[in-house]
């Protein structure tokens, strides 16, 4: 965890020396009656009592939220610009520091080190986590994962189909929802992992490389998607919708943080409740906002809106089962190394109790 400043509370000292001067007058004028007894025990309710003084008027540490976002669009992005979670929390007396990660697993880097409370990734990200050990929570589902997954293909490519890839390069980050999604795919085209060539490369990386023809193909989560078959001609192989792959995406907490601020962990999810809400209801708003702050033509903006439309619910036994499904298919062709039970890491307790006093408004 990070270490905060600790604040010295100068009223605090003060009320400690005043009293010890009245306890010290106290006994220089004791009655000649009083005993020795008497005056020991009246110093010692003194000094209790400027302690506790001392105690009633040292300040709270403030709080500070470390908040993790990816990505260009989604309701964390737009939560940030328009001050959803620093409103939220000032009115706490916690502040919000934001963070940027390219993709999902390096917020588990962050959280295994202290360095980041809250963010939201794919499912995949969830498991690597898990695997590594690190004190997570999943507390909440923002997505089924079925459209916002897909496999890019470049201009004029002569693949057609998934089995197709067979001994093409594909670049993928590794660890990311991409990650599973593109084994999940070349599985259902009856192909195993070691048939294709994997590139591992983040997104700001494999787009270069698949304009220029370094890579056969990539996959990869939207935005990244549509902004390249509008930019560059690409076109979509083949997406999550395509093969009814359900793969969830999460919110996701630090352990320590959530034992040691449940009200904060749930004023966090009504917060995002609440941005969500406003964001799925504006669409068209939205679309205009983020092409001009993107610089993107907004026909991109609207088709990755419809592909990414996000959802806030408890993690019910259906996203349950389609997450530990996602940990089995991913041991079963050796992507990771153990047997994982995803119901540890995942917890409801939270999210149930955020949309319960949201709705209630």
């Amino acid at each position: 965890m990070l270490k905060r400043p600790v604040y010295i509370n100068k009223l605090s000292i003060v009320a400690i020396a005043v009293f010890s001067l009245l306890t010290a007058c106290g006994q220089a004028a004791q009655p000649s009656g009083s005993s020795p007894a008497a005056s020991s025990s009246a110093t010692s309710a003194s000094t209790a009592s400027a302690k506790a003084a001392a105690t009633d008027t040292k300040p709270k540490e403030k709080v500070t939220v470390n908040i993790g976002v990816q990505g260009k669009t989604g309701v964390l992005v737009y939560a940030r610009d328009k001050g959803y979670f620093e409103k939220a929390f000032s009115a706490v007396g916690a502040e919000v520091k934001w963070n940027e990660f390219a993709s999902g697993p390096p917020h588990f880097e962050a959280i295994a080190s202290g360095r980041l409370d809250f963010g939201g990734t794919g499912g995949t990200p969830l498991i690597s986590g898990q695997v590594g050990g690190v004190d997570f929570k999943g507390i909440a589902v923002t997505s089924d994962g079925k459209k916002g997954n897909m496999i890019v293909i470049p201009k004029n490519s002569p693949i057609k189909e998934l089995k197709d890839l067979k001994g093409k390069k594909v670049a993928v980050a590794k660890g990311s929802s991409a990650y599973n999604f593109l084994y999940m795919a070349i599985n259902k085209a009856g192909l195993k992992g070691d048939d294709v060539k994997v590139i591992q490369l983040q997104p700001d990386e494999a787009r270069p490389a698949l304009d220029s023809g370094a890579i056969d193909a990539w996959s990869i989560w939207e935005p990244y998607a549509t902004t390249a078959v509008y930019q560059t001609g690409a076109s979509i192989l083949v997406s999550g919708e395509d093969l009814n792959i359900n793969a969830p995406s999460f919110l996701i907490a630090r352990s320590k943080f959530t034992q040691e601020h449940p009200d904060l962990t749930v004023l966090f999810l009504k917060t995002y409740y609440e941005a969500t809400t406003y964001y799925n209801a504006h669409q068209d708003e939205i679309a205009d906002e983020l092409s001009k702050s993107q610089k993107l033509d907004k026909k991109i903006i609207v088709d990755v809106l419809k592909n990414t439309k996000p959802i806030l619910s408890s993690i019910t036994p259906e996203f349950a089962k389609a997450h530990q499904e996602q940990a089995d298919f991913l041991l079963s062709v050796g992507a990771i190394n153990k047997k994982l039970d995803t119901s540890q890491v995942l917890d409801s307790k939270f999210i149930d109790q955020a949309l319960k006093e949201a709705t209630q408004k």
